[in-house]
């Protein structure tokens, strides 16, 4: 095994042990993030930040799920702007999907390996106007699904067909799960992985290793993709990992479309109090990333 460990280390692929610890930092010197996954609406975004003020919570990017295409330019609009008004990033992600499209596979239990993945060449084509339309209604930050479009749009960011300052970030769907995997999503444009959400702690501080990307990690889940909570985690999260987007909210969702209601959006806001009070107990010395200028409401 010696050969082939050489030959990863060559790559930039390193072998981690348990005393591990991240040095990489966001550019503003945090550590640490928040993230509400599952905000699918205008009304439900308000809801989630109207009620972080209350509690003096800082929210730093909320995200969106069910898909660009199923958003009215109203409501894609009014999202930016509450993005931009309360400070934080907003992801919408990309529409078409094997679940949208004519796939029969897709549903059955071998093909759900698909994933939300696309298929064929009009899906890719529509999967890349799906994420024009955002951005010429102001989005900056797309939560993809598919490798093959994170290539193209990143050839497109490249080439200015998109602007500079889009930020792409891959979902745990897409199956992601070792530092190989994540290297490669960064050579070809990533900016955020969210790797498959039941990493042990060792795995995660090997994806940190080979990658300067951000990490975002699930602090729970919906009862769709297990239903375990892991906040008592989050600071071994936090030191082996960062900087990192802690994803939190999801135990009150019942799978990755669901259609958070108002008073769903406030529970999830006490769920990121809940991982908050863990870190501020088990690691006070880690540093949370300001909160953005309204200015600056999208991804750098």
């Amino acid at each position: 095994m010696n050969n082939t460990k050489d030959f990863l280390k060559q790559m930039g692929i390193d072998e981690v042990d348990s005393s591990y610890e991240s040095d990489k930092r966001f550019e503003d010197g945090g550590q640490f993030r928040f993230e509400v996954p599952g905000i699918q609406s205008p009304k439900t975004m308000k809801a989630l930040l109207d009620e972080a003020d209350r509690q003096n919570l800082v929210i730093h990017r909320v995200t969106q799920t069910k898909g660009i295409m199923l958003l009215t330019d109203e409501e894609i609009a009014e999202m930016v702007d509450l993005a931009k008004d309360y400070g934080c990033e907003l992801f919408l992600s990309v529409g078409p999907r094997a679940t949208y499209d004519t796939s029969a596979t897709v549903h059955t239990k071998e093909g759900s390996r698909i994933g939300y993945r696309l298929r064929g060449y009009d899906n890719l084509v529509y999967g890349i106007e799906d994420v024009k339309r955002a951005v010429n209604l102001g989005v900056r930050g797309i939560l993809l699904y598919d490798e093959g479009l994170l290539f193209v749009l990143n050839q497109m960011r490249q080439n200015s067909q998109l602007p500079k300052n889009l930020h792409f970030k891959m979902s745990a769907h897409a199956g992601h799960g070792n530092p190989a995997s994540a290297k490669l999503l960064e050579s070809i444009g990533l900016d955020s992985i969210n790797p498959v959400r039941d990493l042990q702690i060792p795995m995660l501080a090997s994806i940190r290793d080979a990658v300067d990307i951000a990490i975002d990690l699930h602090t729970e889940n919906p009862k769709s993709t297990g239903g375990f909570i892991r906040h008592y985690e989050v600071p071994e999260f936090i030191r082996v990992a960062c900087p990192v987007y802690l994803k939190t909210g999801g135990s009150v969702a019942a799978n990755h479309n669901w259609d958070t209601t108002e008073k769903e959006a406030v529970a999830r806001i006490k769920q990121v109090k809940l991982v908050e009070r863990m870190i501020k107990q088990y690691l006070p010395e880690a540093v949370m990333s300001p909160k953005r200028s309204a200015d600056l409401a999208i991804p750098e």
